[in-house]
């Protein structure tokens, strides 16, 4: 059973380094190990993948000792636990506005006195068998995390009640989707929503963050407190590399 890397950080008052994919890229775990991230956001909510697709990538997150931080398609219990015992390091939950939801997620991503998750005897997360029920338990909830978005005006204002919930790990602003509700309502701006949800973390001691893709907003948000911060995906990376590689092509005579 491995230690999360991204936990590490987070404990040791240091930023998770975390790039994004989402496509079944097998090499993409491989190379973002050796480039040294800690962390690979896989997203499904918003990308398709087979389950075997999945397993595949989580197997290799394994083999390469990078922490997956899944954003799953489903808010069905067991799916999501089933996301942990295949090896997710931990699970990214969209549009988490309530502090209820965010119990009714704990209870799926953390075992009992925190959680209600089930417990299987054949995961990847356990190397397939489960000695000590016991030593897995507090490992497992020891070990991966739940990280909840603040994707909405009502998030934003739930942010401290969210923050308190035990077992939730980290909040996420979700500034896309955010942002696009704010333009409606005009009731704060997304800046205004970084500040109130990195004060409701700070007073229940729970790590924070989001994407930072706006140049010097990673150093900001760092000077902020936040540990989660998301520079790139396979999309930028494709983008900016096609753009350079085919310049050669213009200076040809």
């Amino acid at each position: 059973m491995r230690r999360s890397k991204s936990l590490a950080r987070i404990r040791s008052g240091e930023v998770m380094r975390t790039c994004v994919l989402g496509h079944y890229i097998p090499a993409y775990v491989c190379q973002a190990a050796r480039a040294g991230y800690d962390c690979i956001w896989v997203d499904q909510e918003h990308r398709a993948m087979s389950v075997h697709e999945t397993q595949a990538l989580l197997a290799l997150s394994h083999l390469y000792d990078i922490d997956i931080m899944l954003r799953p398609a489903t808010l069905e219990k067991t799916k999501l636990y089933r996301c942990l015992e295949d090896g997710a390091a931990g699970l990214l939950i969209p549009h988490v506005s309530t502090p209820e939801k965010a119990k009714m997620l704990v209870d799926a991503a953390k075992f009992p006195p925190i959680g209600d998750r089930g417990i299987d005897n054949a995961g990847l997360d356990a190397d397939f068998q489960i000695h000590d029920p016991d030593e897995y338990i507090a490992w497992a909830n020891r070990e991966t995390f739940l990280a909840v978005q603040i994707e909405t005006p009502e998030g934003v204002r739930n942010a401290e009640a969210i923050a308190a919930v035990e077992g939730v790990d980290i909040l996420f602003v979700g500034p896309g989707d955010l942002g696009l509700r704010l333009r409606q309502t005009r009731e704060m701006t997304v800046d205004d929503a970084w500040g109130i949800v990195a004060e409701a973390c700070k007073k229940h001691g729970k790590a924070f963050g989001g994407p930072t893709m706006a140049p010097g907003e990673l150093q900001q948000k760092k000077d902020m407190g936040a540990q989660l911060l998301i520079t790139n995906s396979e999309f930028q990376n494709m983008s900016a590399g096609l753009a350079e590689n085919i310049k050669p092509f213009d200076n040809l005579s």
